[in-house]
């Protein structure tokens, strides 16, 4: 089998996703805009929602695993008194209700309740896998099966009026994993009717904001250090660097990690985590002896 050709081009971009594409939509894109097949993103937007897609490139696609963790941030608009079958405006409507005695203040009393750490079901029509399909893949067969609640965390769910009495506008804040078409469903549900979500926006993931995001066809790299500012940075001595060129486990630095490790030249060398008591190991090397 023919070795796969190493990437040549590297970076991070900031895409601000259009509505209509999928998130592999715009790496396909991307991969012809750098001429670079090695693209991924970190935290997929549904084709209806637009807004921040952090997308790595070449060996910055080594670093993902830093980012799928970050926290984001969304505006939207809840519409009330109708449910669908994608919880937002793509999908049929399923049911729909009088909620014309819901008050902002009740609306806001419920969506109290929905922050903080909670639990949530995903929804079926999401791309998380169960037995090695997608749940949205099953859902388009008619297929509905068994979803285990799971843990996130809503940091602020706001809700705010808008000229129509049966649409808010929501800005929320919430831990990765976290489906905002499920909070606006259950928000419907617990005010007595049902709801969904509409014009999704997602304005932050983690550092990166909408102020930084650029249009795919003209988009442009930052470097790939740039995937891990978050991280403890070390900087360390030519001794060292060739240690971690050969990834040794090492001594741990102060805190508890990960550590962006840098040579002298301040160029981004690997990224170590805590190992035994006392000690860090690599688990990305960039740079090799």
């Amino acid at each position: 089998m023919a070795r796969r050709k190493p990437p040549t081009v590297h970076g991070m971009a900031v895409i601000d996703k259009p509505a209509g594409m999928t998130s592999h939509d715009v790496v396909n894109r991307l991969r012809r805009h750098f001429g670079e097949k090695r693209v991924g993103h970190a935290g997929t937007l549904d084709p209806g929602a637009t807004g921040v897609l952090v997308v790595a490139v070449g060996n910055a696609t080594r670093l993902m695993r830093f980012l799928n963790g970050c926290d984001k941030s969304y505006v939207g608009e809840i519409v009330l008194g109708s449910s669908t079958t994608t919880l937002d405006n793509e999908g049929d409507t399923v049911a729909t209700f009088d909620m014309s005695n819901v008050s902002l203040a009740d609306a806001r009393h419920i969506a109290a309740d929905l922050t903080g750490d909670i639990f949530q079901v995903p929804p079926m029509v999401s791309a998380l896998k169960v037995d090695g399909r997608r749940l949205h893949e099953l859902a388009r067969e008619g297929v509905e099966v068994e979803r285990k609640a799971r843990p996130v965390h809503v940091a602020r769910f706001d809700l705010e009026s808008t000229d129509d009495p049966m649409v808010l506008e929501a800005s929320i804040d919430c831990s990765t994993g976290t489906y905002v078409r499920a909070l606006a469903d259950d928000l419907g549900r617990q005010l007595g009717g049902g709801a969904h979500l509409r014009n999704l926006r997602r304005i932050r993931v983690g550092r990166f904001t909408l102020e930084c995001a650029q249009p795919i066809d003209s988009a442009t790299l930052l470097k790939v250090e740039t995937a891990v500012e978050h991280l403890d940075r070390v900087e360390v001595d030519g001794e060292t660097a060739d240690l971690v060129a050969h990834g040794r486990v090492l001594a741990a630095w102060h805190g508890d990690g990960p550590w962006a490790v840098f040579d002298q030249d301040r160029q981004l060398l690997a990224v170590y985590e805590a190992f035994r008591v006392g000690e860090a190991k690599p688990v990305v090397v960039l740079r090799g002896a």
